[in-house]
């Protein structure tokens, strides 16, 4: 898999943009804030249909204009393929594939796949439960491109009952035949979620904990899916039984607070370190180690489901990390993967890495062969 050509309109601080990629590592360099790592989230973006940097789509707009357009041209398969999302709200996001509007989310996200390691990444396990959902989410899509509509069915039944049960909140008015048609969708559909998730999980866990003892020599990594359910890695058939007995246990108390108390929406994953909870015990260096393995972890797994290597993005990460993480990090990138760098310079980088590399440089929303 190789991105050839990344193209857009109105997207960010960007005008517009026409790169071509002519080698399988390109650093972008240049001060903050002038869009390295909006082309970044570009690339991310064509391969999830989301960005960890917004809550709607229309944050990508340039400021004073109306749409953005994305584009781009993967080499996949030795086949060509030309990605487009047009974003003009209040419109639906519009989604072609060579071309070919496409009605389901899961027929674009299964054309590129990336895995994106950025800053912002490193607080991963100090920050909030939804940041780690969202992770294992994205990471998910990558390998099952049907799982972003399970998620986005999951949401819409969530946000219908949130609605109903605020409507009735502390039971005035409410019809419980109409709280079980909702309760028997969402056990079905967390079923589903909780099922992958977990799955996703025991594989991931197995190849990060290798990549981990690599790093830190003698600390053994653990990783563990939280669930409201309290369950371990069950079937479908028994997650979705599991869900809706729960569903039904806590009924009253959904309804007296008007609120979805149970499903993967409220999950978490939770990190070991020799069996302590890394998100209260571990040191900022373990922290990073652990984020530097699950990442690197991902990219092994996309490519043994996919047979073929995702994209691979760091966003300023290097800077981020001491020299041991550094070189960890650049050592196991390999010549087969394509990878996107933003970085304020090139200090970082020693002059081997640096000898096959094209560098760009970005100033103020444009692109620039030489620096200012």
């Amino acid at each position: 898999m190789f991105l050839k050509r990344l193209k857009f309109n109105n997207y960010r601080n960007y005008e517009s943009l026409d790169f071509e990629f002519s080698k399988n590592k390109t650093l972008f360099v240049g001060k903050n804030a002038q869009g390295k790592t909006n082309l970044l989230e570009a690339v991310y973006y064509l391969s999830a249909l989301n960005s960890s940097r917004i809550k709607k789509d229309k944050e990508l707009i340039k400021f004073g204009n109306e749409f953005c357009d994305i584009n781009a041209t993967v080499l996949k398969a030795d086949t060509d393929v030309e990605l487009d999302v047009l974003i003009n709200p209040p419109k639906n996001k519009v989604l072609k594939v060579n071309g070919l509007k496409k009605n389901k989310s899961r027929d674009f996200v299964r054309v590129l796949s990336t895995v994106s390691f950025a800053n912002s990444d490193l607080l991963l396990l100090r920050g909030e439960p939804s940041d780690r959902r969202k992770w294992l989410d994205n990471a998910i899509c990558q390998v099952y491109p049907a799982y972003l509509d399970k998620i986005n069915k999951y949401n819409k039944i969530r946000l219908q009952k949130a609605n109903f049960l605020s409507e009735h909140q502390g039971g005035y008015g409410l019809n419980e035949t109409m709280l079980d048609v909702f309760n028997t969708q969402l056990a079905n559909s967390s079923a589903n979620i909780m099922y992958l998730r977990m799955k996703f999980l025991e594989e991931l866990k197995k190849n990060a904990r290798e990549k981990h003892r690599s790093i830190s020599r003698e600390e053994e990594l653990n990783i563990e899916y939280e669930n409201t359910l309290s369950a371990g890695f069950l079937s479908v058939s028994e997650l979705g039984s599991l869900a809706y007995d729960k569903l039904n246990e806590m009924k009253a108390e959904e309804i007296k607070k008007g609120q979805c108390l149970i499903g993967p929406h409220r999950d978490d994953v939770a990190f070991f370190i020799n069996g302590l909870d890394a998100k209260r015990y571990a040191s900022q260096g373990q922290q990073r180690t652990i984020v530097l393995a699950l990442k690197l972890s991902e990219l092994d797994i996309i490519q043994e489901k996919i047979n073929e290597m995702p994209v691979l993005l760091l966003d300023d990460v290097l800077a981020e990390l001491d020299n041991v993480r550094q070189n960890y990090l650049l050592d196991t990138i390999k010549d087969g993967v394509q990878t996107i760098i933003t970085s304020v310079d090139t200090l970082a980088f020693d002059e081997n890495f640096l000898a096959d590399v094209e560098i760009v440089y970005v100033d103020k929303g444009e692109i620039k062969t030489s620096p200012k």
